[in-house]
Order: structure tokens, then sequence, then C-alpha cells
């Protein structure tokens, strides 16, 4: 698996570029939205919690970024009008997508493979799988708009090499690789390159739900993982496509 960890990316990297973020509001989404925007870029914050992604867009434009757009979505409950209308509204306002990252999803619970449950599973794939496959789907018109667009999918470890107990999760990280092989193969040679990011072990509360006996600080902080986030949205990755990337190599 590639590394991009020691990349240092200049300042100006993705001026002018459009970007969506999804889980905006916390953890490594809101990170990256603050760490796109500080190089250059106009986020889009897509989150379930305003008030949430009311503070990023708060924490950006403080530090001299372009104002950026919230979109309040439950990926839960969101259909595929709600994604097809999000992207009218991108193409109204902005005219293309420049880059969309999937960081939104869930763990669900860790349980025995045979204590799955059907609501379980199902909230996990609606987040996890449906909502990621059904925004691309709306989102790939409005990204063949630009002259070079990224889609980044986040995986997991769990989504190479399936783990006991973490079976709903693992499979919808799997799913998820799936769909960035699928796609970088139908768009080789082409203005669209989707790849995978692999955060690892990081400072947020997915984490701390997933290990609660952990100690926090022997992770990663967010801030710390941000040089892959940057290098696949910039041009500098323009010819990466169907890889999928550690933050943090074993």
């Amino acid at each position: 698996m590639k590394t991009m960890n020691a990349y240092h990316a200049p300042e100006n990297l993705l001026a002018g570029k459009i970007i969506l973020i999804t889980g905006a509001g916390d953890g490594i989404g809101a990170e990256a939205a603050r760490c796109y925007a500080k190089h250059g870029a106009t986020c889009i914050l897509l989150g379930r919690t305003v008030s949430k992604l009311e503070k990023v867009y708060d924490d950006i434009v403080a530090a001299g970024g372009s104002e950026p757009a919230i979109v309040p979505l439950d990926l839960k409950g969101a259909t595929v009008s709600h994604y097809q209308q999000m992207a009218q509204t991108i193409l109204d306002q902005f005219g293309r997508l420049d880059g969309l990252l999937h960081n939104a999803s869930v763990l669900g619970h860790l349980s025995a493979f045979k204590d799955i449950g059907e609501d379980e599973w199902r909230n996990v794939m609606q987040i996890n799988v449906n909502g990621t496959i059904f925004m691309t789907q709306a989102l790939i018109p409005v990204l063949e708009k630009a002259p070079h667009a990224s889609v980044v999918f986040t995986t997991s470890s769990v989504g190479r090499k399936g783990r006991a107990f973490w079976g709903t999760y693992a499979v919808s990280k799997f799913a998820t690789e799936g769909a960035m092989q699928t796609l970088a193969d139908e768009y080789q040679n082409k203005s669209l390159r989707f790849n995978c990011i692999n955060p690892g072990g990081t400072r947020t509360n997915m984490r701390a739900q997933a290990f609660p006996a952990e100690d926090p600080a022997t992770l990663k902080t967010p801030a710390e993982i941000m040089p892959t986030y940057l290098y696949l949205m910039g041009d500098e990755s323009i010819d990466v496509n169907g890889e999928s990337l550690d933050c943090q190599p074993k």
C-alpha cells in the first residue's frame, strides 16, 4: 500500500478548487475541511449537526479562508432525490466540483457475526455504502465539469482483511474499496480519479468508541494525518487512480 504521509503541500495547492467534505462537523472531516481551506479551497461542509458545521465554518473564516457552504444532511435518511437536488445546487452555485471527500461513516456495534441485527446492518450499510454510492452517482456529472476532479473514499484496515467482531463495519469498507476500484477502472485516462484513504488509528470519537480502554495520547491527531488528504486532492496526484493509501503505514 502506498503512503504519502511525508508529503509537503504547497500553500496554494487547492487554490480555486471547490471541495465537498462529508462528515465535516467532527474529527477527520472537520480537520480536512480546515486544512483544505487553508490551502486555498472553497469547502462545502456536509454533516448532520448544524451547530458542528457552523463551528468549522467559523474556524475557516476566522483563519482567513474562503467562506464555506453548509449542507445539513443526515445520510441515514437521505434518498437519491436528496443527492440529485444537492448536485444541482452545487452546479448552480459553483458550476463544478473539483473534489469529494467521503469521510462520513458509522462504526455500528462490534459483535459476533451471528449476532448482527438486521437494523444494525441496514443502518451501517445505509450510511457507509448506500449514501456514499448514491451521492457519488449524483455528483459525477458535476465532478466532470472540473478540469481534474478527485474523489476520495475512506477505508480501513478491516476493509482489506476481515477482523473478528467487526463484521458490519468491515463488510461496509470492503464494499467501499470495491466501489473505488470499479469506478477507477471505468474512469481510467479521464478527468476524474478515484482513490481510498486509510487514516489508521486516529484520535477521534469513533476510535474511542471502538477502543474505550486505549490511551488517546498514543494516537496521531487528525491534523497529523492530513498530508495524504492534501496529496490526493491536489493536482500532484492527477495520475493516481485506483490506489488505496495508508496515512500510517505499519
